[in-house]
């Protein structure tokens, strides 16, 4: 086993071994529940939420997709994407943090020597949170990196400068992606604090405000040889990375959407007024506003649906990964990308058609659903997601092998 040279924080405490998914579900329902409190407050204020992503770390939650062979629960991609719902229904900023963290895990799975598996696994299943620092600006797309590693003498150097870190700064590993001298893509494990790394709080996007998505900085940053997994592989031949990391995006938007739903609901029932040429003496009777309401439910239910069985899409995958059960499983992704994306704007942009203008006071901060929604559909276009279906059944043509499918 390799020595990584890090040592645990002293203050947090040991995390907990989750033995069922639905001892997971139900841990991430009480989680939420208290991260609801308060999560208007953080978004509003801008206060990055390190003490509850060290609950999260304590719970146990973090290590559910650790295999079973490693100790972990192996957790199915359907219950993930669903606990991702349910912490971002709570706090949209939340739910996405951790998505990287997942995504790292399973690049570690389909790629890592044993050596690495036992020891980055090990971490996780200790708590230990994976931040990433892959996006680049100033390329020529967003699959594109300028960051380069370099061999010296046993290890490695890294020099470069990533945007839009999501997790870094929570992170106890940060997780750096860089082209080697071959141009092929690698990841790095570097230990929080490692000489060189210097991670900037610059952050300022009006949605998900908490996610703490700086920047990061590598100056000649040393890494040791067996903390570097050969990332590429994974794209050379069918693998479930990508569709693991969309499944998790997808589960932040359809949580956003729920919790937009939730509250129009709440708010129609309770303070909003009829039209008046409705003839109804309550919001909640309008005729109108009670179809777009069944339509935001019907359409958030087909979400769900989707995206549940995209996970067992998903999990089929990762236990035959042909290439036929591969593609299934990213065109099944795809199609849960995009009715969540759909659903998150609509849901959330429906709250206040259907609430009206006493819904749109600063205090109420109900616009952080819709701000959220936006900021983190952007992610990825889900227009080319409807291109790669239609491609597939019109063209027979795979879908491309990238960490955005």
């Amino acid at each position: 086993m390799m020595n990584a040279p890090f040592s645990p924080p002293a203050a947090r405490p040991a995390a907990h071994r989750i033995a069922t998914e639905d001892e997971a579900i139900r841990t991430a329902r009480e989680l939420a529940e208290r991260f609801a409190q308060t999560a208007s407050q953080r978004d509003a204020e801008r206060i990055l939420p390190f003490e509850e992503l060290d609950r999260l770390s304590s719970s146990g939650l973090l290590a559910i997709t650790v295999p079973k062979d490693f100790g972990g629960l192996g957790i199915s991609n359907a219950v993930l994407a669903e606990i991702t719902a349910i912490i971002s229904e709570a706090d949209g900023s939340l739910g996405q943090i951790p998505q990287n963290h997942f995504y790292i895990l399973e690049a570690l799975r389909t790629d890592g020597s044993e050596d690495q598996k036992k020891t980055f696994f090990a971490e996780a299943l200790a708590g230990r949170r994976f931040g990433n620092a892959l996006s680049e600006r100033g390329t020529k797309t967003v699959g594109h990196y300028e960051t380069r590693i370099t061999r010296d003498g046993g290890g490695y150097r890294i020099n470069g400068t990533k945007y839009y870190s999501t997790g870094v700064i929570f992170a106890d590993w940060i997780t750096v992606f860089a082209l080697d001298e071959d141009d092929h893509l690698v990841m790095a494990f570097l230990p929080k604090g490692t000489e060189g790394i210097d991670i900037v709080d610059d952050w300022d996007g009006f949605g998900q405000r908490t996610t703490g998505s700086g920047t990061t900085i590598l100056n000649n940053v040393f890494v040791e040889r067996a903390a570097v997994v050969s990332h590429h592989r994974g794209f050379e031949r069918p693998s479930t990375i990508g569709s693991v990391g969309q499944i998790i995006h997808a589960g932040v938007d359809l949580g956003i959407a729920r919790a937009a739903f939730k509250e129009m609901v709440d708010f129609v029932s309770h303070k909003a007024r009829p039209w008046m040429n409705s003839g109804a003496e309550r919001a909640s009777d309008d005729p109108l506003t009670i179809a777009k309401a069944g339509q935001i439910a019907i359409r958030l239910e087909a979400a769900s649906a989707l995206l549940e069985r995209a996970g067992r899409k998903v999990d089929a995958a990762q236990a035959d990964t042909s290439e036929e059960k591969v593609v299934e499983a990213s065109l099944a992704v795809a199609a849960a990308k995009v009715l969540t994306t759909e659903i998150a704007l609509e849901a959330s942009t429906t709250l206040f058609e259907l609430a009206g203008t006493g819904s749109v006071k600063t205090g109420l901060n109900l616009d952080r659903h819709w701000r959220n929604a936006r900021t983190h559909t952007l992610h990825d276009p889900i227009r080319w997601k409807y291109h790669v279906v239609g491609n597939y059944h019109l063209n027979g043509v795979i879908p491309p092998k990238n960490g955005a499918l």
